[in-house]
């Protein structure tokens, strides 16, 4: 399975001149954890994510002037290329899952970009979005299974837990070496069982 098939698409992206409250409502509204900050041509230049934002949110909460503050004409507000991280870990679209799932596990960052071949980010791919699909996996396994036993006029039983296929149904020898053989072809079954 490549990338492109789990990301999230299109990406919420900001430019590096985005003011930084803008971001905080960004990353609240739409319930993320992170958005690649793009250049004028959607390459990514870098990443602004809660870990960015909350110390430095929480910086200003905690400053209280003891005098009025007078703003002069060169105040304006921190912008998104003031806290974002430079060196960014993305992935490519066209690339196996399995390498955006290895970084996301071994590393603390919870989503990362997903990037054409010119860097344009195309989509984002998240811990959450792993979790979906493999919430989802089970449910795609038996659609898979049964699809094949009706291609062949088969009409057994099949259960999936976790990877796990029962089938029961087949009586002969050479039926469960078949129920097996179909079973163990779908992506995703760890073992197969008949009955």
């Amino acid at each position: 399975m490549r990338v492109s098939e789990l990301m999230t698409t299109p990406a919420i992206t900001v430019l590096g001149e985005t003011p930084v409250t803008e971001v905080l409502h960004l990353l609240d509204r739409n319930q993320i954890t992170a958005v690649p900050v793009v250049d004028r041509h959607g390459r990514l230049v870098g990443v602004v994510s809660e870990a960015d934002l909350i110390p430095d949110m929480l910086l200003v909460e905690d400053r209280v002037p003891s005098y009025p503050i007078r703003l002069s004409a060169g105040v304006r507000p921190r912008r998104a290329v003031e806290l974002m991280a430079h060196l960014v870990m993305s992935v490519r679209a066209d690339e196996d899952v399995d390498s955006a799932i290895d970084l996301l596990r071994e590393t603390m960052v919870k989503s990362l970009p997903v990037v054409d071949h010119n860097q344009e980010v195309v989509g984002v791919i998240s811990r959450s979005d792993v979790i979906h699909h493999l919430a989802g996996r089970d449910a795609r396994i038996l659609n898979n299974i049964l699809d094949l036993l009706r291609e062949r006029d088969l009409d057994w039983q099949v259960d999936v837990d976790d990877g796990v296929v029962r089938i029961h149904g087949p009586i002969t020898a050479l039926d469960r070496e078949r129920a097996e053989s179909i079973a163990g072809s779908v992506p995703g079954v760890l073992a197969v069982h008949t009955s």
